[in-house]
């Protein structure tokens, strides 16, 4: 780990769970389309400009904003604290971090009061509020709820160049290590981080950054993301699916991944484990070991692994990226040959089919 970000002697704020995304988009009609007549998140309110949208079972005002915008990227990764007071304690930790902060009083987006957010130290904006609309809770509305239903935000997934750095600084922010890959040399690829007890709230993802990887929701059951995909393959729409349906090894999680039209990755995802023992062990992967991504050992897509979204500075602007000096999760797990392999001494390298064909 190159350049450790300083531990602030200001307490952290006290982080409850991942709330809300704020993404830009291009085609305001084209994303509805997708997030509420495709996948059916509920639709709190709307303007010509920006949707307000949440799952079945949330009672904040939203899990997604959709703003319109010339460039898609990604404004906010907002997470709720425990107290108003933490929000200020999450402007003096960032403060004395060295980094941009803006705080509004009446909040950044509908719905949300006083929060601020940050230009964190690995280039992303995050958000950190209290303060929020309530609306109904609709778990029990079975007549709303069809066999596809997200009923909760469980994570996002970030994209940045060096995840040992990345994993020191949240770790001081309170989150905790559940799994993470790594190789013999200790090069650390990948790491879960949770403040809810699930596998994470967010991960970090090593490559080129910062960008966003994705924002996943939860159904109950894996039989829910199978109507995802019957119901994408009826209104002839497949071409949405990235990967997937499968179960990952890391997180024990049944998952799906789709591409909004703006190509934002989105997640569906099912059937994780409890976290929340203080001394719960954390899982570490071999990068070698095919399993990790899919347990059935299928290939991971080369986009799954270079794509991501841009992310915005508080002036709406993009962040400028940086490539990942370290290993690549790509070049060392796919051969030459466009084949993947299990293990790094095993005989066979064309355990399944990659890419090529």
């Amino acid at each position: 780990m190159t350049n450790p970000i300083p531990t602030p002697t200001n307490p952290p704020p006290d982080i409850l769970r991942c709330a809300y995304m704020d993404i830009v988009v291009t085609d305001l009609a084209k994303s509805r389309e997708f997030y509420v007549d495709i996948l059916g998140l509920v639709v709190t309110e709307e303007s010509g400009t920006e949707i307000y949208l949440r799952s079945f079972e949330e009672f904040i005002h939203h899990n997604l904003v959709l703003r319109q915008g010339p460039i898609a990227a990604v404004a906010a990764m907002a997470f709720r604290v425990r107290s108003p007071e933490d929000v200020d304690l999450a402007e003096s930790y960032y403060q004395e971090l060295g980094c941009r902060t803006e705080r509004r009083t009446d909040g950044f987006v509908t719905g949300i009061g006083d929060s601020v957010r940050v230009e964190d130290p690995l280039g992303f904006p995050y958000e950190f509020f209290y303060a929020t609309t309530h609306v109904e809770r609709l778990a029990w509305r079975y007549d709303l709820q069809g066999p596809g239903a997200l009923v909760r935000l469980d994570h996002f997934n970030q994209v940045t160049p060096d995840v040992g750095r990345g994993r020191g600084y949240l770790e001081d922010l309170g989150f905790r290590v559940t799994e993470d890959i790594k190789d013999e040399d200790g090069v650390t690829y990948a790491a879960w981080m949770r403040r809810k007890d699930t596998v994470h709230d967010t991960a970090l993802t090593g490559g080129t950054g910062p960008r966003m990887h994705h924002i996943a929701f939860a159904t109950h059951e894996k039989h829910n993301i199978i109507y995802i995909c019957d119901k994408l393959g009826a209104l002839r729409k497949s071409d949405l699916i990235e990967r997937g349906p499968g179960r990952h090894g890391v997180s024990n999680a049944f998952y799906l991944y789709l591409r909004d039209p703006d190509g934002h990755r989105v997640e569906i995802y099912t059937q994780d484990y409890y976290t929340g023992d203080p001394d719960n062990p954390v899982v570490t992967w071999n990068v070698h070991d095919n399993q990790r991504r899919d347990w059935w050992g299928n290939p991971v897509v080369p986009s799954w692994y270079t794509d991501a979204s841009l992310v915005l500075d508080l002036d709406g602007n993009p962040q400028p990226v940086i490539e990942r000096t370290e290993s690549s999760e790509m070049a060392v797990t796919v051969g030459a040959d466009g084949f993947s392999y299990t293990r790094k001494d095993d005989e066979l390298t064309g355990f399944k089919l990659g890419t090529t064909l």
